[in-house]
């Protein structure tokens, strides 16, 4: 009897054992932010991922990751930093590899805007799904005070709108809510500009980044609270590209792979080895990613460019 109950303890372990393996191994990296750099021109004061090393991986290796990741289920690339446009060639190169080579269903990119320029749209829009610029306030003098600031921000985001128009390129605005703006209204701005997306963030603190006086930033003084927070999003419930996204849902949603190509944990814990060193599963099981929060964001969306947009660019462009 003993021996048979022991069996059978056995097999219900096993099983479960087995359960949670195949679980974690088929972990599926759908949607992934590459912060290739952590240099940026601007100097914004809540930045969570700020310059604490200039480094930045040669673009073989580069590429060589980006392939590890969609053989393991990528399907969704972001490019970020930093500012990424810092290095545009190293930028369009990878834009180009990911979609020409890797065929990935989205390639964006999250920019502060100030170095976009229409001829780089010109020569990689058509592999580009998404442009994201990040616009804080509609007010300069809002914008300077939070460090973006030279005084042309918002010019050159219509401007890059307008562009995204022309090459067939998804707009979209990020917005991050803070102290200096939350009782803005961004209503009529909004109407104009037309982004397919309005993503506004709660002001996030992340510890080692801009949580203290000893950090590169601290995001502290920007800080609202949750109601603030929920204001600004009804002020503007409206739009219909309003998406909100508060510090619940951001702080452990996003897969953030480094200039390392380390994936960052937001549970406190040591990022993971490089996934040319160990592969993506291994990287994986050795940080949190909330997958529900990931969903329960909108995580997964219409995230490819505008077919009949594609063919009037490809047309109308010698490439």
């Amino acid at each position: 009897m003993a021996s048979i109950l022991f069996f059978v303890v056995l097999t219900i372990a096993v099983a479960v054992l087995f359960k949670f393996y195949h679980a974690r191994s088929w972990t599926r990296p759908v949607a992934v932010n590459y912060h290739f750099t952590r240099r940026c021109n601007k100097t914004c004061g809540f930045c969570f991922h700020t310059a604490t090393t200039s480094h930045i991986e040669p673009l073989d290796h580069a590429k060589k990751g980006l392939l590890l990741l969609k053989q393991a289920g990528m399907r969704k690339i972001n490019f970020a930093g930093g500012e990424p446009f810092l290095y545009s060639k190293f930028l369009g190169d990878m834009i180009d590899f990911c979609k020409e080579d890797l065929r990935l269903e989205s390639v964006s990119i999250v920019t502060n805007g100030s170095l976009v320029k229409e001829s780089f749209l010109k020569k990689h829009g058509f592999n580009i799904d998404i442009l994201a610029v990040s616009c804080d306030s509609f007010d300069e003098a809002t914008n300077i005070e939070i460090g973006r600031g030279s005084g042309n921000q918002v010019p050159q985001l219509y401007k890059i709108g307008s562009w995204c128009r022309q090459y067939g390129i998804k707009f979209k605005i990020n917005t991050v809510v803070c102290r200096l703006n939350y009782q803005e209204d961004m209503n009529q701005q909004i109407d104009a500009l037309r982004p397919f997306r309005w993503k506004c963030f709660q002001v996030l603190i992340v510890a080692g980044e801009n949580d203290s006086n000893g950090t590169l930033r601290d995001g502290r003084k920007f800080l609202i609270t949750d109601q603030e927070y929920r204001n600004f999003c009804e002020r503007h419930g409206q739009q219909k590209s309003l998406i909100a996204e508060s510090n619940r849902l951001m702080a452990k949603s996003y897969l953030i792979l480094d200039e390392y190509l380390r994936f960052l944990d937001r549970d406190g814990r040591q990022p993971s080895d490089s996934i040319l060193q160990i592969g993506v599963q291994k990287a994986l099981e050795s940080v949190y990613w909330d997958e529900r929060a990931f969903r329960d964001r909108g995580g997964i969306y219409d995230w490819s460019r505008r077919v009949e947009s594609c063919s009037e660019v490809k047309k109308g462009l010698d490439w």
